[in-house]
């Protein structure tokens, strides 16, 4: 008897542990499954309204994001950005140093020839810095990939915003500020510029979170050191041209000639005879 009561107890606690597991299961909604493009990024206007919504073009932000090279063109970068002048004295350019400090016998002390031998105060020093280059090279094209990885990388965590242009008629350091806080930024930003521009610069450089770069000089160093990314609109093409893979490049440029050969076949046949 006693055998059988306690298996009764255990299937009803099994039963209710599992009648709670369905209800809980049951209680819980599924998840809608939702596929947000990462390349569609807000779109602002010079006064920090949003306006929608814009592309991104694919040739440069729907790179599969390559750590390896990324980090390879990090280190390439900080590397060539040394100056490597430090600089030591050996025992032969230390001067001074030509007569023995005291003599070989007879003092108690160690056997010294010169004051500038490394064992002494004043003397040279064994294995120091000398000035030498740390400059890494890396191919152009595995720099342009690390490029479009660190910005595809952006795109997918969603820090990437547009802005059709700046409407600064003079320097103003909290005219840039408002703008900032107006398209919702709270931490560092990297502005990238078509066109070198003095107002728009003047106005973001006293700005200790921002910091302006024209779209032909993107590099490693500040995708890594700023979370978020301020587009032009006109950079979107300048980027496009400058960083994107070679092939894409020739099409284009292709597409490009073709487009003004029959523009040229047209107007040639409109012309009078």
């Amino acid at each position: 008897m006693p055998a059988r009561s306690t298996t009764a107890k255990t299937a009803s606690r099994t039963a209710g542990k599992t009648t709670k597991k369905t209800a809980t299961k049951k209680a819980t909604p599924k998840r809608k499954e939702k596929d947000d493009d990462p390349l569609q990024v807000p779109f602002f206007d010079s006064a920090g309204e949003r306006q929608g919504e814009v592309q991104l073009p694919k040739l440069i932000f729907a790179e599969e994001p390559n750590a390896p090279v990324m980090h390879q063109a990090y280190v390439r970068q900080l590397a060539n950005g040394r100056q490597g002048t430090a600089s030591t004295k050996t025992r032969e350019t230390v001067s001074g140093g030509g007569a023995k400090p005291y003599r070989q016998k007879g003092t108690g002390r160690a056997r010294h020839g010169s004051i500038r031998e490394p064992s002494m105060k004043g003397g040279g020093v064994v294995f120091g810095p000398h000035p030498r280059s740390f400059r890494k090279r890396m191919p152009k094209q595995m720099r342009r990939l690390a490029l479009r990885s660190a910005l595809s990388q952006k795109a997918i965590e969603g820090h990437v915003r547009v802005i059709d242009s700046f409407g600064f008629d003079e320097p103003r350091t909290k005219q840039a500020a408002d703008l900032m806080a107006a398209i919702g930024f709270d931490d560092t930003t990297l502005v990238v510029l078509p066109a070198p521009n003095y107002v728009v610069s003047r106005s973001f450089e006293n700005l200790g979170g921002a910091k302006i770069i024209l779209a032909r000089n993107m590099n490693i160093r500040d995708l890594f050191t700023h979370t978020y990314l301020l587009i032009v609109k006109d950079s979107l093409e300048l980027l496009e041209e400058n960083f994107g893979r070679p092939e894409s490049r020739s099409r284009a440029a292709a597409a490009g000639d073709g487009a003004s050969h029959a523009s040229g076949a047209g107007t040639s046949q409109d012309l009078p005879e």
